[in-house]
């Protein structure tokens, strides 16, 4: 009898241990509360914010905590956080402030962070942090640690953008208003994605990106490379630091835009990415060969033709047509079509010259012309803010 009562006592002792024990263990790391700023530009308020559990071997558990931005800085908080482990992976998706169009987006994009949340107290949410995550995933599962496998994703998505940095801080803790190098790199990078695209082309390309370096940590893809110096080579980079800078002042945020022109001007002087986001001078136009063509041919007197060209975004054309040195122009030799214009802005100064200017949004631009002898016109053509002609088209009539 004494032996069946030992028996019972030493199980129920047994199980309440196991039960400690299984408690203790999903509640291996807590903590009050985390803050963060999810940005790209900044995350505008009302964008949702969720953290998942992680296990051990990080996988999600099925548990998330779940928020919002708080303001138009992109800033969130999480309350009474209870996690199985000390990592977690967070989420945010909403609109933001576009920097280059300086406008909120016109649609919602998703970011994503991986973090160790081990003495941490503010997680950030940004480009660099959702470029990394399929990268350190991989690498976890190929047998890296955590610390490592974080480093090396870091690295390997800044040399995508030509920077070397080997002290910088972890992505999460970085911050585009804030000054300072590391902060640099962020918001360079968030504008060398941004380019003039869509939030879907954004989305794309994050998710073509972290496709492609998945495995190998190298962007092999040469078409990738082209898209990101083809927008910003062409961007005004003071202009971006201006819209950033009025943003975070209508926030009455105290800010302080750092250095990211360095990092791109490194960027577009050291990368080995093809630009071919180039002007383009189409042969025919509205049914009318063009006279902005690259090919040489003759214009015949009494024949309409195009002035005219595709602008890519970001690009811009100036056209100065006016009559070629030791000719002039007599009533009715040359004759723009100027309620025909499409995409094109101009001044005329007729009989001296005609200025056309345009700015690139995806577009093709064309203005009828009718030519008649006798005269001999020029065609001064400036591409992207030259100061020197690009080149220039004659034609004798």
């Amino acid at each position: 009898m004494k032996t069946i009562i030992y028996l019972t006592l030493f199980l129920v002792i047994t199980f309440c241990g196991c039960k400690k024990d299984n408690v203790e263990q999903s509640h291996l790391y807590t903590k009050d509360k985390l803050i963060g700023t999810s940005q790209k530009g900044p995350f505008v308020n009302g964008a949702s914010l969720t953290m998942f559990e992680l296990d051990a071997n990080f996988g999600q558990t099925g548990k998330s905590f779940n928020t919002q931005i708080l303001d138009n800085s992109g800033a969130f908080e999480i309350s009474n956080i209870s996690l199985v482990s000390n990592y977690a992976k967070l989420k945010a998706d909403g609109f933001y402030f576009n920097e280059v169009s300086n406008a909120n987006s016109q649609a919602p994009i998703t970011l994503y962070a991986l973090s160790d949340l081990s003495n941490k107290s503010t997680v950030n949410i940004n480009i660099l942090t959702s470029l990394e995550v399929s990268r350190i995933e991989y690498l976890i599962g190929n047998g890296l640690n955590f610390t490592d496998a974080k480093k090396q994703a870091q690295r390997e998505i800044l040399t995508i953008f030509s920077i070397k940095k080997s002290d910088i801080v972890e992505s999460e803790l970085l911050n585009i208003s804030q000054n300072g190098d590391d902060n640099a790199i962020l918001l360079a990078v968030a504008i060398i994605m941004q380019g003039y695209r869509t939030e879907s082309e954004l989305s794309q390309l994050l998710g073509d990106i972290n496709t492609d370096i998945r495995t190998d940590g190298v962007l092999n893809s040469q078409s990738l490379g082209t898209s990101l110096i083809n927008d910003v080579r062409l961007m005004n980079l003071a202009d971006i630091r201006t819209h950033i800078e009025n943003k975070y002042q209508v926030l009455g945020v105290s800010a302080t835009i750092p250095d990211f022109e360095k990092y791109i001007h490194l960027f577009l002087d050291s990368t080995n990415y093809t630009f071919n986001n180039f002007i383009q001078y189409p042969y025919i136009i509205n049914a009318e060969e063009n006279l902005l063509k690259d090919s040489s041919f003759f214009v015949t007197n009494g024949i309409q033709y195009s002035v005219g060209a595709f602008l890519p975004f970001g690009t811009s054309l100036k056209v100065v047509s006016k009559p070629t040195p030791g000719y002039g122009w007599s009533n009715g030799n040359i004759g723009y079509y100027l309620g025909l214009n499409v995409g094109w802005t101009y001044n005329n100064y007729y009989p001296d010259s005609l200025v056309f200017t345009a700015n690139g949004i995806n577009q093709t631009i064309y203005v009828p012309v009718m030519l008649m002898a006798p005269t001999s016109s020029d065609f001064v053509i400036y591409e992207n803010n030259a100061v020197i002609p690009t080149r220039i088209r004659t034609f004798v009539y």
